[in-house]
């Protein structure tokens, strides 16, 4: 495989509270690796450093020892080419969906014409299934509305990686489905390199190339990678009874319960 995506022995640790005590070392020499057009899912108990990672590839915060490395280049501050969806939506609430789109690719794209940029905006709205709603401010759209805005904002600005932070964590289940098949959808179309971070073993067995195991924190480490072979386009309904998704699903879930095993 080669590396697009680069974490390379990456530690981190937070400084103790007060000045006293060691401080806490979340994860420790984590490596990972995510081809071009990958989509990489990372699970782990609370605790064990999912999100700091991702925030480390988002430039949003610096690891204790190691680096990030993006097509050859050192991950040292936030930039247009890593985009992150947030669990809370993180959306201008004085805005409208429309406007909240059009200030990322602005800043993706700031020499094109106004008139591009608003074809290239409602391009996106209608791919989310937002036609009609994009007027709206976020207070007045549904949670997952709130949350299709955010992949819709994401992937128009056309991202290197796209890093999503447990996205549909406050989404009850039959939406959640519903903007799982879209962001499957729009990932097919764009083929965007994808970091995901969730709980969810089902959620990352629909959506991912490859899932990485993440020990218990702290001092958490990478226990090991699975390989998800099911073939795309994957339909829930169709996976459930799948012998090879019921194998991965129990193996990931015994992982999460007993520790790292050997896929067998």
């Amino acid at each position: 495989m080669t590396s697009y995506l680069l974490v390379d022995h990456v530690s981190k640790t937070f400084p103790p509270a007060e000045g006293r005590g060691d401080g806490l070392d979340v994860f420790d020499d984590v490596t990972l690796e995510i081809a071009r057009g990958e989509f990489v899912t990372m699970i782990g108990h609370s605790g064990c450093g999912k999100s700091t990672l991702l925030n480390i590839i988002a430039g949003l915060e610096r690891p204790t020892r190691g680096g990030v490395v993006l097509e050859g280049r050192e991950v040292t501050r936030p930039g247009m080419d890593r985009m992150v969806v947030f669990q809370n939506f993180s959306l201008m609430p004085w805005m409208t969906a429309f406007d909240n789109i059009r200030l990322a690719v602005r800043a993706a794209h700031p020499g094109w014409a106004r008139a591009e940029v608003a074809a290239h905006v409602q391009r996106w709205v209608d791919m989310v299934g937002l036609g009609g709603a994009e007027s709206k401010r976020p207070a007045a759209l549904s949670g997952g509305m709130r949350q299709r805005v955010g992949l819709a904002r994401a992937f128009s600005t056309e991202p290197k990686v796209l890093l999503l932070d447990e996205p549909f964590a406050q989404i009850d289940a039959l939406t959640r489905g519903v903007i799982q098949d879209e962001l499957v959808r729009m990932w097919s179309a764009t083929r965007n390199t994808v970091f995901m971070v969730t709980h969810d073993v089902d959620e990352a067995i629909l959506l991912s190339d490859r899932i990485a195991l993440m020990t218990r924190g702290p001092q958490a480490k990478l226990a090991e990678q699975v390989e998800v072979k099911l073939a795309r386009p994957r339909r829930r309904a169709d996976l459930i009874d799948d012998p090879e998704f019921l194998r991965l699903r129990t193996h990931i879930l015994r992982f999460l319960v007993e520790g790292s095993l050997t896929l067998t």
